[in-house]
């Protein structure tokens, strides 16, 4: 059997859409999207890049693209106005969605939120977190006009290294450090909009229906 040169596509629903966008891109699409990139993806990179899937692999490793922050993708198949595309990025984000486990959705819209509202104050949110100063520097070089960018790259650090103790519960808690309450109530409200309601600010659905069946006459 001939050798597997590429990743394992059938354990991950965003690398079969990327293979899929990627085999119905025109050569002349690849250079356009090669374009675009120009600002994200050295040169030297982009000169190696043949195909949509390499294109992607390198905006993966560089943490531009990521599977919980397709906005990019959606960015660039819209500037090719490639609508059965975007089509393909809008069900495999609806499927996302309802896979997604209860703290997962819980984490992306307080980043979201987070992302939107902490501005100048990204720094402080991020040494709370325990972020270190290089970290923070490559970040910043990373997204020099951007700072809910620069927001979101550090929340993406600081959940790749917590995994799991990364909560809604302790993101509002360093939140409130800061001394950023607005935005911890910003996402405390959001958070019970969804019905995911505590006094730690984190519940889980197993508990919340215990509550409301003792509740019931």
């Amino acid at each position: 059997m001939p050798g597997r040169t590429g990743p394992t596509l059938d354990m991950d629903p965003f690398l079969v859409l990327l293979h899929s966008v990627s085999r119905h891109l025109s050569t002349g699409e690849l250079a356009d999207l090669k374009f675009l990139c120009r600002g994200r993806v050295a040169k030297r990179k982009l000169e190696c890049v043949q195909s949509g899937l390499d294109l992607f692999s390198v905006l993966l490793e560089q943490g531009d693209l990521e599977r919980e922050r397709p906005g990019l993708l959606r960015e660039l198949l819209a500037s090719l106005r490639r609508h059965d595309l975007l089509q393909l990025l809008d069900d495999y984000e609806a499927g996302a969605a309802v896979g997604a486990a209860p703290g997962e959705a819980d984490l992306r819209v307080a980043f979201d939120i987070v992302c939107d509202s902490v501005g100048r104050d990204w720094k402080k949110l991020a040494r709370q977190l325990k972020l270190s100063e290089a970290k923070m520097d490559g970040i910043e070089e990373r997204y020099p006009r951007s700072l809910s960018e620069r927001v979101r790259e550090a929340l993406r650090v600081w959940k790749n290294v917590e995994q799991e103790k990364a909560t809604v519960a302790r993101l509002m808690e360093a939140l409130r450090t800061c001394q950023l309450n607005l935005v911890a109530d910003l996402v405390e409200e959001a958070q019970q909009a969804q019905g995911s309601v505590s006094g730690h600010g984190e519940v889980s659905t197993m508990l919340w229906e215990s509550a409301v069946t003792s509740e019931a006459p």
